[in-house]
């Protein structure tokens, strides 16, 4: 589908193996602060897999070894995950107070998930290619079509999956369940039945997460809200949602606000979408769930929404960004291919505006590895809570079903 537009620019509707790679393992590496642009090397060794050299994140502490967890460990009925493997780093100083760092991030291996069960049928080359992705912390879309009395079951399903019996380990979640949404939402506002079919859902879903820790990003592409013509009610449904997971006492809740290039360059614009749908009441935002944008543009966009913010009187807000998608990133309308949700992947590494895997999933946001400018490392230690993957490249338009030499195609051609 086509986003709409707005009196608002709304455009168009929405790793090679690497030797710093994300998976459930809570190996710990004591990261002491260095000069910023200079690091100290630390190989982490294994009995079943290679030596991974990583670079310590400047700036961050030590973080403990968390729960029973090994890199290399094979769990019963299910593949070793250790060859997909970073530290667990603690909180920057800039960000102390940042509730992902210093946790193991959870896998997910199941039938809930579109990735694992075609990765459990693979082989060789290509198990350790899609092995990028389904080894890899991500997050699982939860929505309206999962009934209200049956949502806090499948999200406990979910987190005893990923946490594999370690209560510390961080999982990730999106909540998508406001009808209608997309361009629909365009037309029309939830009626009376939809909100209240809503509110019990996320009375659900909250019940399902409990006090588990979570990262949750609640409404993907909520800037459809701009074209809704009584946008009050998803506003009101939106903040009624934060303030409900916000009552869980681990959760970590950012609302999303579309990208840098949606609301393009427009961080008032946005702080003000974050302000009518309770951003207060949340740990902050995310960026970039359906978008391609570089990690470098959503980081500086991000960190001009978190001033819009403050000006507003809402202070001390900090933001995550989807990096699945953008290893080599380039404005949503731009894209090129059959459609830009859809659009093309990288043929070779060194293509560029197309679609690849980002930087993995990391707390260690100012990491040298990721060779992002030196204004930029700046600014997401202080803003930016982690870089998750929370989109989807790898599903038939980041919807369904999942496409396997896409997937193939996207771990091929990564930077990372």
């Amino acid at each position: 589908m086509s986003k709409p537009r707005s009196s608002a620019r709304l455009p168009l509707w929405i790793a090679a193996l690497c030797s710093l790679a994300v998976a459930v393992p809570g190996t710990a590496v004591a990261a002491g602060a260095t000069a910023p642009d200079s690091a100290e090397t630390t190989a982490v060794r294994t009995a079943d897999f290679r030596t991974a050299d990583l670079t310590t994140a400047d700036g961050a502490a030590p973080a403990a070894k968390l729960g029973p967890r090994q890199v290399g460990t094979r769990y019963p009925g299910k593949v070793g995950v250790g060859r997909w493997h970073t530290p667990v780093f603690g909180a920057y100083k800039q960000n102390p107070t940042n509730p992902l760092a210093g946790r193991t991030m959870g896998v997910y291996m199941g039938p809930q998930d579109q990735v694992w069960e075609p990765f459990t049928k693979t082989r060789g080359q290509q198990r350790t290619l899609l092995g990028k992705i389904a080894l890899r912390p991500r997050t699982k879309w939860f929505g309206a079509w999962i009934r209200p009395n049956q949502i806090a079951a499948s999200v406990r399903r979910h987190i005893e999956n990923a946490q594999e019996g370690d209560p510390s380990v961080l999982v990730q979640m999106t909540a998508f369940a406001l009808q209608p949404w997309y361009t629909e939402a365009c037309n029309r506002a939830p009626n009376k039945a939809e909100q209240q079919y809503y509110k019990r859902w996320i009375r659900g879903f909250a019940r399902g997460v409990g006090n588990t820790p979570t990262a949750i990003i609640l409404q993907p592409d909520l800037p459809f809200v701009l074209c809704s013509p009584r946008p009050r009610v998803p506003y009101h449904l939106v903040t009624y949602a934060a303030k409900e997971l916000s009552k869980r006492p681990n959760a970590a809740v950012y609302i999303d606000v579309g990208a840098s290039d949606w609301p393009k360059n427009q961080p008032r614009l946005a702080a003000n979408i974050l302000k009518r749908a309770g951003v207060k009441h949340v740990r902050g935002f995310a960026l970039n769930a359906t978008h391609y944008a570089p990690t470098a543009w959503d980081v500086r966009h991000g960190t001009k929404v978190v001033k819009a913010l403050n000006r507003m009187g809402i202070r001390n807000k900090k933001f995550v960004v989807n990096t699945s998608s953008n290893g080599k990133g380039f404005d949503f309308g731009n894209a090129r291919g059959p459609h830009e949700d859809h659009a093309n992947v990288c043929r070779t590494k060194r293509a560029k505006h197309c679609v690849t895997l980002g930087i993995p999933p990391t707390t260690a946001v100012a990491h040298a590895k990721w060779r992002l400018p030196r204004d930029v490392r700046v600014k997401a230690r202080k803003h930016t809570d982690a870089y998750l993957w929370f989109g989807r490249p790898w599903l038939y338009m980041q919807n369904d079903p999942f496409q396997m030499q896409r997937a193939l195609q996207l771990a091929r051609t990564s930077p990372w």
